[in-house]
């Protein structure tokens, strides 16, 4: 394979990653349930990870440290810096949202 096959290839690969970012796109709920769900549970009940619903620890965090939490990833949580502020911004506000569904 020549080089400029290989560079062709592998810049496919890296743009095809890019274009199908589970993030892009989503509304705050989508994003949720693309980025977060699978460890705090879709109605954020916590499951892998801890819960973040009404009556939560996550609860008493404020946005700035809840927007750290996600950027970060403190202890096994994996960090999310791939999302930009907006995604970031989102999620807190759909998380505080869903916090005060009682």
């Amino acid at each position: 394979m020549s080089r400029t096959t290989l560079a062709v290839a592998l810049a496919a690969v890296v743009l095809g990653t890019a274009c199908t970012d589970p993030a892009v796109g989503k509304t705050d709920r989508e994003l949720y349930e693309a980025v977060c769900a699978r460890c705090h549970g879709v109605d954020l009940e916590g499951g892998i990870g801890p819960a973040l619903g009404p009556g939560s620890r996550a609860e008493t965090l404020t946005d700035d440290q809840l927007r750290g939490v996600i950027e970060v990833g403190p202890g096994a949580m994996p960090s999310f810096r791939r999302l930009d502020d907006d995604q970031v911004d989102s999620l807190v506000a759909y998380l505080r949202r869903r916090q005060r569904d009682r």
